[in-house]
């Protein structure tokens, strides 16, 4: 069996959040920006909160069988509110939810299929 790869991203939105816990997220706006965002083992955060409060963490894991997306999806969303509650932000979000996606099931792009197309001919 071969080891599928999965991407889960974990959106929600910021609420009720303090003066305080604002001028954090702005000071440290620039290690979470949008443009930065990348799917990693431990998740990667990114938000503008200048533009709106919503953020998303995208995570990249893996399994052996394709029932192993709704684990990895768990393990996401579990380790997002982790980070949410550890950085005091527990009763400062609201509307989590989750994608996760197995890249072997994936359609191809477009220069995916050409190179396919060329190697096996």
């Amino acid at each position: 069996m071969s080891t599928r790869t999965f991407r889960v991203t974990v959106r929600g939105v910021f609420d009720g959040l303090d003066d305080g816990q604002r001028a954090e997220l702005l000071a440290q706006a620039a290690e979470h920006d949008v443009l930065r965002a990348a799917f990693t083992p431990e998740g990667h955060l990114s938000y503008d909160m200048a533009a709106r409060p919503a953020f998303t963490f995208r995570f990249l894991d893996s399994g052996e069988a394709e029932e192993d997306i709704l684990t990895a999806t768990e393990r996401a969303e579990e380790s997002a509110r982790a980070w949410l509650d550890e950085h005091g932000y527990g009763y400062g979000y609201k509307n989590l939810r989750s994608k996760a996606e197995d890249l072997s099931q994936a359609p191809l792009g477009k220069r995916r299929r050409r190179a396919m197309n060329r190697s096996s001919s």
